[in-house]
């Protein structure tokens, strides 16, 4: 875990207003994770709808692929424990008794089965304008901008995925003989460290060549998404 050096909210937002190539969210995109597997038969759709949904520019569109479904005859090429662990987070706090795929997350806090995508465009039109921290980036340095009102434990992550679309041929399983397209395919996850509410930045490791960059700025335990920034 990489530790955050505190600074004050005033030279944060100087600092980065300084240097050249800052980004920053003009508005936060609606952040859509997908928990799905190449050995479940019901995610095809879900997978062709999150590719269509990533395309909006006001959309973050993540695929995590779940190890659960392995044991029925195909490994998801994709798949890692802590996705899996990811969503078994959030099954605890949206109140399930445990995963499902194809699940679609919204900002956090919400979800729909993801092959239904007239219900996942209403959810996305129906999110709240973002009440969370300003996000930037500036190089390898992203900063998170002060809120004193912030109560709960919070976790700056680091996202990298993979914006290509990649087809993956499946030769077993319930998927046999079909090749899957994924697109925005989530390589690695990473936890930067806490935000309390203070100015904060973080140093960013290099991206591996061909994999995208997002920021989420989380409640702790799987809560609400409060920010967000794509890169």
């Amino acid at each position: 875990m990489v530790k955050p050096v505190v600074r004050s909210a005033v030279f944060t937002a100087l600092f980065a207003l300084m240097l050249p190539g800052t980004t920053r969210a003009a508005t936060m995109p609606v952040v859509l994770e997908l928990f799905t597997s190449q050995g479940c038969s019901s995610c095809p759709p879900a997978n062709a709808n999150l590719a269509a949904l990533s395309a909006r520019p006001d959309v973050l569109a993540l695929s995590f692929g779940v190890t659960y479904w392995d044991y029925l005859g195909w490994k998801d090429t994709f798949a890692q424990p802590m996705f899996t662990e990811r969503q078994k987070t959030y099954e605890r706090a949206l109140g399930h008794d445990g995963p499902f795929t194809p699940q679609i997350v919204v900002n956090g806090h919400a979800d729909v089965v993801g092959a239904d995508r007239g219900e996942i465009e209403h959810l996305i039109a129906a999110q709240p304008a973002s009440h969370g921290p300003d996000i930037q980036l500036s190089g390898d340095v992203v900063f998170v901008a002060a809120m004193p009102n912030a109560k709960r434990k919070t976790d700056v992550w680091l996202v990298r995925y993979d914006p290509r679309v990649i087809q993956v041929p499946v030769s077993s399983g319930e998927n046999s003989g079909v090749t899957l397209p994924h697109k925005n395919v989530v390589r690695s996850l990473t936890n930067l460290g806490v935000w309390n509410g203070a100015a904060a930045s973080f140093h960013l490791p290099p991206a591996s060549e061909g994999l995208s960059t997002a920021i989420l700025v989380q409640t702790a335990n799987g809560g609400p998404i409060l920010s967000a920034l794509k890169i």
